[in-house]
């Protein structure tokens, strides 16, 4: 039987990652012998139970999002449904603005990036710009070290934000658990203890699907797919 992973975001065409998401999940389908599409879903399309039919979710870069509450609801189905979840860039933002608003239970989290002047930002700008720069990252276990298989990895990105320094300790003081970090020491990646599969990565490991090769993180999704 196909699986589905609901790619979300709002799709444009001359967005690096965009073009590479789709084949990211072609090739680690391909690697593993088995079927599986990636369906594209429209922040503005999100509402109800319209992931329920999806056996995995991808919340893809190049936010701000058409419909943020919808973005971070669905970020919400799957953390609390164990639905396995991957957050690159942006993903990776709002996975952290979701945890902080729901779990932390900080109301008033925000985004840099969408309210400059809130009361509480979580996500604010990097202290040095990773606009179509790679890096070098330190992993430090858990499913995107065992996904990559090595300690030390370089990847791409095109992000001016990440989380707020202010706030890690707060952040990773539960299950949320920072798993790798840049060169500066800043959080490249977060998953969550007690879910089969919840990561984000600040880094676009999907860029590697446009050079043919599977991107470990897309292998390791298709994988634990229910």
């Amino acid at each position: 039987m196909q699986k589905r992973i609901a790619l979300i975001g709002d799709f444009r065409q001359e967005v690096t990652a965009h073009r590479a998401i789709p084949e990211a999940v072609k090739l680690a389908a391909a690697e593993l012998g088995v079927a599986v599409e990636g369906v594209w879903v429209h922040s503005t399309s999100l509402g109800g139970g319209d992931l329920e039919d999806f056996d995995g979710m991808w919340v893809v870069p190049a936010s701000p999002y058409a419909n943020t509450d919808g973005v971070l609801d669905a970020i919400r189905y799957a953390r609390e449904q164990q639905v396995p979840f991957l957050g690159s860039c942006g993903g990776f933002q709002h996975m952290i603005l979701e945890y902080a608003r729901n779990v932390l239970g900080i109301a008033t989290a925000d985004h840099a990036e969408t309210s400059p002047s809130g009361e509480t930002l979580v996500i604010t700008p990097l202290s040095c710009s990773l606009v179509e720069k790679s890096e070098d990252i330190v992993l430090h276990g858990g499913i995107v070290r065992r996904a990559y298989g090595t300690e030390r990895i370089q990847e791409e990105y095109r992000c001016n934000y990440g989380i707020n320094p202010q706030f890690e300790a707060q952040l990773f003081e539960g299950n949320l658990k920072a798993t790798a970090h840049g060169a500066s020491g800043e959080v490249r990646a977060a998953e969550l203890d007690g879910h089969p599969f919840y990561v984000g990565t600040l880094f676009q490991s999907e860029r590697r699907a446009l050079k043919g090769e599977a991107p470990p993180l897309a292998v390791a999704l298709v994988q634990a797919l229910r």
